[in-house]
């Protein structure tokens, strides 16, 4: 794959989190060409983590979700543009939206994100049942909490547990149903786990784990009653919530021509076998020092920092993606901070502060791979400190009586620690 020759129109299709922090990266770092933002929900670009926090508990207005207000896209030469692209003609460099307009390009960035999966079980189509996406998705289900009596989440990871969280906060205790035998297996350790899964059934929501889904149940009307376990249980529900992962849109990337593997395939510059075409955010799947295997990562911060990293490639400086991953989660008093990636770690010591506030370190034989912090911001600041810059910590370092990240941070690093 080779470097793109400096470019004049940068078009962007997808307005989510990564499709604009690029718009707005490449204007912040001086690119004087048009930039031209499509997006298909008919709003401005507006920020998910809160659909299943603050704004499904009506604290956060709609405006309030905004990345920019929307006078800021045509102060700064930024042409947004309602519609789905449903084709990329790359010879052409253009591409085709679904009212037939056609757009062209000098540079194509693909920032289509994911959809939400639905439940692939008899009446998953069902009235009453939701996934949690888009700002359309929260609005469907801040109205249908006013009326629901008996709530369900299918899936416990970060969307199904924050949406219980909320949702019980509502005063609807929810029950949890995961196929998994924990909540967040496949992303934290077993102690993070345990206290998760703690705090909601202290709240009143009930936890179902090893529990597959067989079918949803419904009345003459078409609505959810019920969710029928692999068991043979039948869950009574009249709102059901389908937290069961997403799915990269890499449609019009692969119609293209253009290498998918379970997401958009780019290399470490995040430009695609097209060096006109770079992908990014959700959609993209990229090489990462850290990981033996291509990541394809779902967070603000990987948006962020993917935008940032095309940004500057597009406006002269060229560089490979190595920024360090982060995940955050707000639930009920827990707030989760995690830093570095977690695969393959063969042990897991847990620093104590005190039941509510804890960090787990994660690591790989004698070296230290990523930290788990429940309501410690310090310890989350020190672990992105020490996997940045690679100061080493053993397992053994990290038992002795009295460790802290932060002192060991400071006895090893030439550098202040910041302050969380």
């Amino acid at each position: 794959m080779t470097a793109p020759e400096p470019v004049g129109h940068v078009l962007v299709v997808g307005a989510g989190q990564a499709g604009h922090q690029t718009a707005a990266a490449l204007r912040e770092r001086g690119h004087r060409g048009p930039v031209t933002l499509v997006g298909d929900e008919g709003v401005p670009p507006y920020e998910r983590p809160a659909l299943s926090k603050a704004y499904l508990k009506r604290e956060t207005d709609t405006d309030q979700l905004w990345l920019r207000p929307p006078t800021f896209y045509e102060r700064h030469g930024i042409t947004r543009v309602q519609g789905a692209a449903v084709a990329l003609d790359r010879p052409a460099r253009t591409v085709r939206l679904a009212d037939g307009t056609v757009l062209g390009y000098d540079h194509l960035v693909l920032a289509t994100g994911a959809r939400a999966r639905t439940l692939p079980v008899p009446g998953g189509d069902l009235a009453g049942v939701h996934t949690l996406r888009t700002l359309r998705d929260a609005d469907r289900i801040r109205e249908d909490l006013t009326r629901a009596r008996q709530v369900v989440a299918v899936g416990a990871g970060f969307i199904g547990l924050e949406f219980a969280a909320a949702a019980r906060d509502l005063g609807h205790p929810v029950t949890v149903v995961e196929a998994l035998p924990r909540p967040l297996a496949r992303i934290t350790s077993a102690p993070t786990a345990e206290h998760l899964t703690r705090l909601h059934e202290e709240r009143g929501n009930r936890m179902l784990f090893g529990q597959g889904i067989a079918a949803l149940t419904g009345d003459a009307a078409g609505h959810v009653t019920g969710v029928e376990l692999a068991d043979g249980r039948l869950l009574p529900a009249d709102l059901v919530l389908a937290g069961v992962g997403v799915t990269p849109r890499t449609e019009l990337a692969e119609a293209a021509g253009l290498a998918v593997d379970g997401g958009i395939v780019t290399d470490a510059r995040l430009l695609t076998a097209d060096p006109r075409v770079s992908a990014v955010g959700d959609c993209a799947l990229f090489p990462h020092p850290g990981s033996a295997t291509p990541l394809r990562i779902e967070s603000v911060q990987n948006a962020v920092d993917h935008a940032g990293l095309v940004a500057d490639r597009l406006t002269g400086t060229a560089r490979v993606y190595d920024e360090l991953p982060r995940f955050w989660s707000n639930q009920f008093s827990a707030t989760l901070q995690i830093a570095g990636l977690s695969h393959g770690h063969d042990t897991e010591l847990v620093l104590h502060t005190s039941p509510d506030a804890f960090s787990v370190l994660l690591f790989r034989g004698s070296a230290l791979v990523a930290v788990e912090s429940v309501n410690r911001p310090a310890d989350h600041m020190a672990a992105r400190r020490l996997l940045t810059t690679g100061v080493p910590l053993t397992p053994e370092e990290a038992a002795a009586e009295g460790f802290t990240l932060r002192n060991h941070l400071r006895a090893q690093a030439p550098t202040p620690v910041p302050a969380p």
